[in-house]
């Protein structure tokens, strides 16, 4: 018997609207790929596209089915009553908000990829929860982004009008027809229930655990990649509540703590020292913006955009591979001041972040130490101003402290989006140090290399967008480099200078040119320099690694600092070079450096590659597998530091606790 179109209209509408949810995350995965494409360019070739393809249909029927849930049950309720117009009407408009909302925030996730690297996660309510100039930013990039706004509204506009409505109402003729309609609606109810399942759990057998982000590397070769896989409702709906540590168990406490340890003993008896310190936190300052770093890439022609800061590396400690351990402000705090690095989310988005924490500031005000913390946005920005405070700095000095400094003009000198110019901060900065009592600690982090790239008005016909170059970064790290230079030049007239030792790195990277630092590993390079003006470390360039983790432990080594502390990374004055290494984490992936290679390791306890990073920049000879002596030596390390990470985040053991 030939089924009525009103007994199945209401089945094939759903099916045709899914569809149509299916082809808008296709178009947005295009937008995305195309703005980022300098960023995907070098991989794109040697990409199997079938494999490609298949996670990202897994990826978008996982988030489509997840956001139209609701419109599922309305569209497929086995129930007459739905098909009247009513209903009908209100189905339609869930669907059509709900997915815009799923356009929307993957074509802004396509802007916002060019600062952090990765899909956005639900930790980016937390990370911005406490700025107010947030529709300011956004008002800045949907005018330079406008195509993308204007792609937008078309896809919207294209789910209104080309939403497939059911045809007729059904009306109960009689007791045959009402069994029929009950019937096929009841079986594609029943069916779609388990299928749903499957699609939101990324697989039908009962072995396949749910998909997260991480499942999105096995379809690409770099961790860098998986963005292409994943879209961000996904990736957002995956991280909200959920507990971003655990234990790995990969070995016993014994044999974890013979192999690696993140407690540090007291390198020597000697005295400790009462030296200031200084660290300077550059907002987006990456090593590619040094001419001085770049010699390794033999270009002669390449002057950089710093020539204070390539001079000052001369007068410098620093190695030749030197990274960050994150790709946000908010992991750059953890890893440089308490030697924390950025594993899967950001430390203190966490709920790990109420553990006990010490640092720089919190182990040094032991032994009489004042700190003070100095940031020119407003007071609370970014969270910095608790993040200090629970790591033990005394003082926090932001823009409030900066406008009641009669020395300065105030507001006059705020950059009217973000913070106080880095030139006057830092002036500020300087001086009020010199009213602080002696030993001292330290911390500035700079603003003015930040969206929405701008520079005072009197340097924006000195500092102006070369030509031919589109990183509007560019100018800012040029005015931030002036900063600097007048920052010394204050310093040094001050009875404080030469009894201080000063550190100087970045944050995270960020809108990069060369393609040197747009790999895998190449968007971590980050400064890291120690310059002592008295001389005692002598200035140099050695050939190890570094990263931003070593820094807490360098400088209580330097000092001579005589406690056990909690410190992930390593004292690079006492350390040897081969011993030296780095660690981040990346869309799902470890990235462990040690002498040569660079290991990439998935989240599930896998070798995913290895390379030899310093013969294979690009990445592009993967050697896992041939190499196994190499691999099984990082592999141990790498997953005993993993699993020191992860219990002493769950287990609250961030500070050093005696074992008598």
């Amino acid at each position: 018997m030939k089924l009525k179109k009103s007994e199945i209209s209401s089945i094939v509408a759903f099916v045709c609207n899914m569809v149509l949810a299916y082809i808008a995350y296709a178009i947005c995965r295009i937008a995305y790929l195309l703005v980022n494409y300098s960023t995907f360019s070098e991989g794109l070739g040697a990409l199997s596209w079938p494999t490609v393809l298949k996670g990202c249909w897994m990826f978008d029927t996982s988030a489509i089915l997840y956001t139209n849930l609701l419109f599922a049950l309305l569209m497929l309720l086995p129930c007459h009553f739905k098909e009247r117009p009513a209903w009908q009407t209100f189905a339609k408009w869930v669907f059509v908000v709900v997915n815009s909302l799923a356009i929307i925030v993957n074509l802004a996730d396509a802007v916002y990829f060019q600062y952090t690297g990765r899909r956005t996660t639900a930790s980016v309510f937390q990370e911005f929860s406490h700025e107010d100039n947030l529709s300011g930013i956004f008002g800045v990039e949907i005018l330079n982004h406008w195509y993308l706004v204007v792609l937008g509204i078309l896809l919207i506009v294209a789910l209104i009008y080309l939403y497939v409505n059911p045809q007729g109402v059904f009306q109960l003729f009689n007791r045959k027809q009402f069994i029929r309609y009950y019937a096929i609606q009841t079986v594609c109810f029943l069916v779609f229930i388990p299928l749903a399942i499957f699609g939101m759990r990324g697989g039908a057998t009962h072995a396949v655990r749910p998909i997260t982000i991480s499942n999105a590397n096995q379809y690409v070769n770099r961790p860098t990649e998986a963005a292409l896989v994943l879209n961000t409702p996904f990736s957002m709906i995956r991280t909200i509540g959920k507990h971003v540590f655990k234990d790995p168990q990969y070995f016993s406490r014994e044999e974890m703590e013979q192999i690696y340890t993140p407690v540090i003993q007291p390198s020597d008896t000697l005295p400790m020292q009462q030296k200031n310190v200084v660290v300077l936190i550059l907002e987006s300052f990456s090593r590619e913006f040094m001419a001085a770093y770049n010699d390794i890439w033999n270009d002669p022609t390449y002057k950089g955009y710093a020539p204070f800061m390539d001079s000052l590396l001369q007068r410098s400690l620093t190695f030749d591979y030197t990274f960050a351990n994150g790709r946000k402000s908010i992991d750059g705090m953890p890893s440089i001041l308490s030697s924390i690095p950025h594993f899967i989310e950001p430390f203190f988005l966490t709920p790990a972040s109420l553990n006990q924490v010490s640092g720089i500031a919190g182990e040094l005000g032991k032994k009489g130490y004042y700190s003070a913390f100095f940031h020119g946005a407003e007071n609370g920005s970014m969270g910095f101003e608790a993040f200090a405070k629970t790591t033990g700095y005394d003082d926090y000095f932001g823009r409030t402290e900066y406008n009641q400094d009669k020395r300065f003009h105030g507001d006059d000198d705020f950059d009217g989006m973000w913070a106080i110019w880095d030139e006057e901060f830092l002036q500020f900065y300087a001086l009020q140090m010199t009213d602080m009592p002696q030993p001292f600690v330290t911390s500035v982090f700079t603003a003015s290399s930040h969206h929405p790239f701008a520079v005072p008005e009197r340097y924006r016909d000195v500092y102006t967008d070369e030509p031919g170059d589109d990183n509007v970064l560019h100018k800012c790290i040029r005015y931030v480099d002036e900063a600097l230079r007048k920052f010394f030049e204050t310093a040094q007239q001050q009875p404080w200078y030469e009894n201080t030792l000063f550190v100087i790195t970045a944050d995270h990277t960020n809108l990069s040119s060369r393609p040197e630092y747009q790999t895998d590993l190449g968007v971590f390079g980050a400064p890291i320099i120690f310059f002592d003006p008295s001389g005692e470390i002598v200035p140099e360039r050695r050939h190890c690694i570094a990263q931003q983790i070593d820094i807490m432990p360098t400088v209580l080594g330097y000092l001579h600092y005589d406690e056990p502390y909690v410190a992930f990374g390593t004292d690079l004055l006492h350390t040897p070079d081969a011993e030296t290494w780095a660690v981040n984490h990346t869309n799902g992936i470890y990235q462990y450096l040690k002498g040569d290679y660079l290991m990439q390791f998935t989240e599930d306890g896998q070798v995913k590659a290895l390379y030899d990073f310093k013969h294979d920049w690009f990445l592009r000879q993967n050697l896992h597998g041939t190499l196994d002596a190499v691999e099984a030596e990082m592999q141990q390390k790498l997953k005993a530091i993993i699993q020191q990470y992860m219990q002493r985040m769950t287990e609250d053991r961030l500070v050093y606790q005696s074992t008598k």
